[in-house]
């Protein structure tokens, strides 16, 4: 059984990596290989030759399909194995298996259940990428479990010790949190957690991108979807300030912080992000502003996610148990686990 939920999908690169060259990528121990054809579209397929298992990303593209580099069997967009050196009838084991692609907003995700039957009802709505935001998205890979990854994630305290001068204020760390989980209406289990903050400094991060200045209100409503994407909802706005009875709210600004987590393996992680906006929308200099905030901020995470992983790695080697002690700031974290373990335990049943 594996440890990954696999009948979700999950983002395995930005659509500006998958191009005419071959991109070799690995998601829940699957290895594959990425292109794109002369007609634009996104190919996924199982990174091996099924001849002698070589890497077909370490191969060539001789027009829209890959020749392995090692014996020279080619295949096209469908994993259909057209050509073999010195022999007309080709067997259908030959081929190789083909995963289900789809292109949204920055992002490539691919589907990692049963590639005949993709659920596209599982793909997370992403509507900030429209023409009334502003974006910015980036990818760091992290040596780390995605678990961890998703535990840093969903208790923003940390915020304040490890972003401090940037996004990070004491208010984050002494906020109580309010936590619940729910399942939304096509059977995702999603985690909320909320931290309201009212009349606090205003960070580097909002102070320099939106003009506001101390004392502000600030919100982190988290929407966690279970296994890989995350939805972090902002709203910044002068102390005392409200939205309005019917919706609008013209003294906040308004960042939707998106992470799309997704494991290689049990010791990596690729951690896509992205930071829309619905201020200084065509701004190129916010643009390039909150690029460098946001990913000196994800390198955070990554340098600190990395020696905790190391460290874990170490214990178990030395078949040591060094324990956790949890706290009120780790209910969302917790509850992150527990989906998690629900989803993996739901898929080892339904196939045992």
């Amino acid at each position: 059984m594996s440890s990954f939920p696999l009948d979700h999908w999950y983002v395995i690169a930005r659509r500006v990596e998958v191009g005419e060259g071959l991109l070799a990528r690995k998601v829940c121990g699957e290895h594959l290989v990425l292109f794109r054809t002369s007609a634009g579209e996104a190919i996924a397929l199982a990174d091996r030759c099924s001849h002698r298992q070589f890497p077909l990303s370490k191969g060539q593209r001789v027009g829209d399909e890959i020749q392995c580099s090692y014996h020279g069997l080619r295949f096209d967009s469908c994993g259909t194995c057209t050509w073999v050196p010195g022999q007309d009838r080709i067997p259908s084991r030959a081929n190789v298996p083909n995963r289900p692609l789809v292109e949204h907003g920055p992002w490539v995700w691919v589907w990692m259940g049963d590639p005949a039957h993709p659920d596209h009802d599982r793909l997370p709505a992403t509507p900030w990428f429209g023409d009334d935001w502003a974006s910015v998205d980036g990818l760091e890979p992290l040596a780390a479990h995605y678990g961890l990854l998703i535990d840093n994630l969903l208790d923003l305290s940390h915020e304040t010790f490890l972003h401090a001068g940037f996004i990070g204020t004491p208010e984050v760390a002494e906020t109580p949190i309010q936590t619940s989980t729910a399942t939304t209406d096509d059977g995702r289990p999603v985690v909320h957690i909320s931290r309201h903050m009212s009349g606090v400094e205003c960070p580097p991060f909002y102070a320099e991108s939106t003009g506001l200045q101390s004392p502000i209100d600030r919100w982190q409503d988290i929407d966690y979807y279970a296994p890989g994407f995350y939805q972090l909802n902002v709203r910044v706005a002068p102390n005392g300030s409200e939205p309005a009875a019917d919706g609008s709210d013209p003294a906040g600004a308004h960042v939707i912080v998106l992470y799309a987590i997704t494991p290689v393996d049990e010791d990596n992680t690729l951690d896509f992000w992205a930071v829309c906006r619905d201020f200084g929308v065509g701004d190129v200099e916010t643009d390039a502003f909150l690029e460098k905030m946001n990913r000196t901020v994800v390198l955070q995470d990554v340098e600190a996610l990395d020696l905790l992983h190391a460290r874990l790695v170490e214990a178990r080697a030395n078949g040591s148990d060094p324990g956790e002690v949890s706290f009120k700031i780790d209910t969302g974290g917790l509850a992150g686990r527990r989906v998690l373990a629900d989803l993996v335990s739901a898929e080892g049943s339904s196939t045992s």
